[in-house]
């Protein structure tokens, strides 16, 4: 009997070598997936490339922040220009001021601004403010909505609609969510009853306007109107996290697309042209409350990056320059796409339901449409699993997780949209054949 041997992939020895000095093999949970994830060697426009040779339509796009695709071209020149002139000061710089005033003209609502490195930094220092200005320790957040991985914020729901949050990560102490309360998204009823008891303890209300981490969830109507109704009537602060929505909904985010003026607002991902960034800014009242004018510390050695900054003004700024254009083309090609798998999956008598919102969108194996956490949750991941799986065997790649967001960019074009037509129709084909067509 002769024994046979299959070669190993590039990407399939990457990871066990990975595997042996990073958990899990990765340095985010959501690059995980089985049996294991291809390793990128280079990405251009709408593809990404692997270290196998491998091309893949992207609609993962980093998680968001690659509006204008990957390697556009006048990022990399302004990032390329600010290195030859250093990559950190520990001072200020003209382009950190150049970009904090384009950020206000876009988001009026963000009187005074600072930067930070990240999401998760933006919303930890907001709600320190927030708290710090009110004298309150209370914060709401809501089911589904993913403020980053802080421990005041990393929490899911007990049984009751208005439980403290019990800590959704070891390693967080039960103490220190104890003045975390979460709330369904999409409830009036459960946020007013909770304000009506408790607002004088509560500081700030903090909330995805468009929910992109449990999946695609969409504000119902009126509700984000009521929302900031609401804590205005009880005093309370309202942070929108805008760290996906922001450049994304709109050019001033989902403030500008539902007409919402939030009290702090938290931005990061397109902002930073693909390199490390976070903001955080509000009404000026409150921003003055920071260190050094104020005595809500915070710092950070990185912050105000002038290759961040660099790259980031020139993403805003060709957003800016180009808005009537790009923001109607994305949302087209979004609808086109999310038009296609819905017919796609009724040809093949599955139910799934598709949720999408200007250049966001994903496709739901749930049994009726999902409005918050708990409809998202009766999902089956296991069909989105082996549609995942044969979408990238076609060459379309999309985040690994129901619970997650798919992103369009500037750079797919009409031939990408087709070939991912193609590709999803196969993949629910599969899913048929092998799940069966109920959801």
């Amino acid at each position: 009997m002769v024994e046979t041997t299959v070669e190993k992939s590039v990407s399939e020895g990457l990871f066990e070598r990975a595997q042996n000095i990073l958990p899990s093999g990765v340095n985010s949970p959501v690059r995980a997936f089985k049996p294991y994830p291809f390793f990128v060697k280079s990405a251009q426009g709408s593809r990404l490339t692997s270290v196998d040779g491998n091309s893949f339509i992207d609609y993962c796009m980093a998680y968001g922040p690659m509006i204008l695709g990957h390697s556009f071209e006048g990022v990399l020149d302004v990032a390329k220009a600010q290195l030859s002139k250093g990559t950190l000061y520990g001072a200020p710089t003209e382009k950190e001021v150049k970009l904090g005033e384009l950020v206000r003209e876009l988001f009026p609502s963000m009187e005074m601004l600072r930067m930070v490195n990240s999401g998760t930094e933006a919303t930890m220092h907001a709600i320190r403010l927030a708290r710090g200005f009110t004298g309150k320790n209370k914060i709401i957040k809501f089911e589904g909505c993913y403020h980053g991985a802080h421990d005041y914020v990393l929490v899911k729901a007990g049984s009751g609609a208005t439980s403290f949050g019990a800590p959704d990560s070891l390693g967080i102490p039960q103490e220190t969510t104890k003045n975390t309360i979460v709330l369904p998204y999409n409830n009036l009823e459960s946020l007013e009853d909770t304000l009506k008891q408790q607002s004088s303890d509560i500081a700030a209300v903090i909330v995805e306007p468009v929910i992109g981490n449990a999946g695609l969830i969409l504000p119902q109507k009126d509700y984000l109107q009521n929302l900031r109704r609401l804590t205005k009537t009880y005093g309370v602060l309202l942070i929108f996290d805008e760290v996906i929505t922001g450049f994304r909904l709109a050019l001033g985010g989902a403030q500008e697309y539902f007409q919402i003026k939030p009290d702090l607002t938290t931005l990061g991902k397109i902002l930073g042209g693909g390199f490390p960034i976070g903001m955080f800014g509000g009404r000026k009242e409150i921003m003055q409350h920071l260190s050094p004018s104020g005595k809500v510390y915070q710092a950070g050695t990185f912050s105000g990056n002038p290759v961040s900054v660099s790259a980031g003004y020139a993403v805003v700024q060709t957003l800016q320059k180009n808005k009537d254009e790009i923001y109607p083309k994305l949302e087209h090609n979004c609808e086109i796409l999310t038009k296609a798998v819905a017919d796609s999956a009724s040809d093949h008598r599955l139910t799934v339901h598709v949720n999408n919102i200007a250049s966001m969108f994903q496709v739901f194996f749930a049994p009726k449409p999902v409005t918050d956490y708990a409809s998202a949750k009766c999902s089956d991941t296991k069909k989105f699993y082996v549609y995942f799986k044969e979408l990238l065997k076609s060459g379309v790649f999309v985040p690994p997780s129901q619970f997650e967001t798919c992103f369009l960019s500037t750079a797919h074009t009409q031939n990408d949209l087709q070939k991912t037509v193609d590709a999803v129709d196969c993949a629910l084909a599969k899913v048929s054949a092998e799940c069966g067509c109920v959801a």
